[in-house]
């Protein structure tokens, strides 16, 4: 066999690609114990104060916008979740990705024989934010017990599932926006807009629409129709919590706005890449 035909017959293992991923992140960080450290105590002070102002608040209330205390604290779980995820394993090297355009070090991914999104957007991994999705699942084991319900297997993988969704359509917006460092080379104020619009996505959709405003309505239909950053998590918490969803067909309309956001993004990316220019040209 000839040396171009071992090159088309080759493919890559990906799971152990992802595997040696996660070791080197996990050498780097007992590398730098004090900085593993102080992020694990930074993300446990920040959920803290979360809890605590929301205790102060259901203290003079009894809902926020049909949430009871239990179930708005599964909400936020399950927010805080989806969001851990995604800042464990995809922030980073979207951040990073600009970096490497600017180093000339993209061009090193370019030549390896593996899919350049996926070694792009996984290559380095902060398993310090993984204390959040501890504390997260933590949280939400504590809102479904005392929320009086009781979550059947079907209601558990649904949730899971939903959850995956979520975490895939943050990605695709993220690396997106990622993908337009070819063209503007130091694109700070996108994400600057990644984390303005994903704040609204700390509150539940029905907030938006209960006093039936105008402002309200509209933010609501463009975050939930054209970016979907409120079904994404409010829909996974509405079926954990066994609350109705009205109407029952928004959970299908996160998922197919998220895949429409997976290939698009690939595709963002993909033409960002014929743009570039590597360091030797």
């Amino acid at each position: 066999m000839d040396s171009s035909s071992q090159e088309t017959s080759f493919r890559p293992d990906y799971g152990r690609v992802l595997r040696t991923f996660i070791r080197n992140a996990l050498i780097r960080e007992m590398t730098f114990r004090g900085n593993f450290l102080i992020t694990m105590f930074t993300r446990a002070f920040w959920f803290t104060a979360q809890i605590v102002l929301f205790e102060i608040i259901f203290r003079e209330v009894s809902q926020i916008a049909e949430w009871s205390r239990a179930e708005y604290f599964g909400f936020m779980a399950t927010s805080m979740l989806i969001n851990s995820i995604v800042e464990t394993f995809f922030m980073p090297n979207c951040a990073n990705f600009s970096e490497l355009i600017r180093t000339g070090n993209l061009d090193f991914a370019l030549l390896k024989p593996i899919d350049t999104q996926f070694l792009v957007s996984c290559e380095k991994l902060e398993i310090a934010n993984l204390s959040q999705t501890a504390l997260s699942l933590s949280l939400l084991l504590y809102a479904v017990l005392t929320s009086g319900v009781t979550p059947d297997a079907m209601s558990v993988l649904a949730y899971v599932l939903l959850v995956l969704i979520g975490v895939a359509f943050f990605y695709s917006l993220m690396i997106a926006l990622a993908s337009t460092s070819i063209w503007f080379g130091r694109n700070q104020g996108l994400y600057d807009f990644w984390f303005y619009i994903t704040v609204f996505a700390r509150y539940p959709r029905s907030i938006y629409t209960a006093r039936d405003t105008l402002a309200g309505n509209l933010l609501s239909t463009a975050f939930t129709f054209v970016i979907p950053i409120l079904l994404v998590v409010t829909v996974p918490a509405r079926v954990l919590m066994q609350k109705t969803l009205d109407p029952s067909w928004l959970i299908f309309v996160g998922g197919g706005l998220t895949l429409v956001g997976l290939v698009v993004s690939r595709r963002i990316f993909k033409w960002s890449l014929k743009s570039y220019r590597s360091a030797s040209s």
